[in-house]
């Protein structure tokens, strides 16, 4: 049994009951089962959609109309999506292939952060002195945007991949820090008390106590950290020269006015965020937060 079950309280039937709550199923609703849930959640994530499309449509009709200049519509930047799925070339190279360099110098910088920022910010939770001297730093770090860093990480490394890579570590660094840091500190006392008294060690400690303990404030942590990398991955890609990425196929349609391919480059970027957010952090949020008590895991 793992020592996190320890402090876990599950409530039990009592011999007894009410006879008056025998009807309850007929006076209260059931609550919706997994199915009608993931329905629901489908359906409306279907209708945002549709209303993005349809506003987005509008737009471009209005700008045609009242500027009499060329703004892409939903179908035609689907139309151009297509084609480059099925081997046309954008801008000498796949569309497959900016985004696979854009997601390797994101997930570089975004594991350095992630490993730095779970160390950094378990030591400032469990340290206090070591919290009084280095968490000011990390505000200061937190409150400075991430196009910011460009001008140092050029002194540093130059143009190319280290520069931008840096620039996603160190913005997407702060969050991670702040909220691991605050997951700590927020677990209860009397947990280090009877893990300490049933002969933990340190590491033991940190790994099977306060971890687990703390992972909510943690995902939220890992999740900002994300947002904000991956936000900077592209404007990084915009100045800092490389010559391939989502972010250079943006600047270079501005520069050779193809605004279809400025758009489907949005649209990949907005569906790998969704991917990451609804598929990844948000079920993890779930899982995680129903396992400690603190909503039903309607996904069971």
């Amino acid at each position: 049994m793992k020592l996190w079950h320890l402090f876990q309280i599950t409530p039990q039937r009592t011999q007894m009951e009410d006879p008056g709550l025998s009807h309850a199923s007929d006076e209260f609703p059931v609550p919706p089962r997994k199915a009608e849930m993931f329905l629901r959640s489908t359906m409306i994530g279907v209708l945002s959609i549709l209303l993005i499309l349809v506003a987005w449509h509008l737009v471009a009709l209005m700008v045609i109309t009242l500027r009499q200049t060329p703004f892409p519509t939903p179908w035609e930047v689907l139309e151009r999506f297509v084609r480059l799925l099925s081997g046309h070339p954008l801008y000498n190279k796949g569309i497959e292939e900016h985004l696979v360099m854009s997601l390797s110098r994101w997930g570089i910088g975004y594991l350095l952060s992630v490993i730095t920022g779970l160390l950094v910010g378990m030591l400032l939770g469990a340290y206090r002195r070591l919290h009084s001297l280095l968490m000011p730093a990390i505000i200061v770090l937190q409150l400075i945007p991430g196009m910011a860093w460009i001008p140092i990480a050029m002194l540093l490394f130059g143009l190319g991949e280290e520069t931008t890579i840096f620039i996603i570590f160190v913005t997407a660094l702060p969050p991670i820090i702040i909220d691991t840091t605050a997951g700590i500190r927020m677990v209860p006392k009397i947990y280090i008390k009877v893990a300490r008294m049933v002969g933990l060690r340190q590491g033991e400690l940190f790994f099977r106590v306060l971890m687990p303990a703390a992972l909510v404030p943690i995902i939220n942590g890992l999740r900002i950290g994300f947002a904000n990398g991956w936000r900077v991955l592209i404007a990084a890609e915009m100045i800092v020269g490389v010559s391939i990425g989502l972010g250079y196929s943006l600047i270079q349609a501005r520069w050779s006015i193809d605004f279809e391919a400025a758009l489907v480059c949005i649209v990949i970027i907005c569906i790998f965020g969704l991917i990451m957010e609804k598929g990844l952090f948000a079920l993890i949020e779930q899982r995680v937060m129903a396992r400690q008590g603190l909503v039903k895991d309607v996904l069971t």
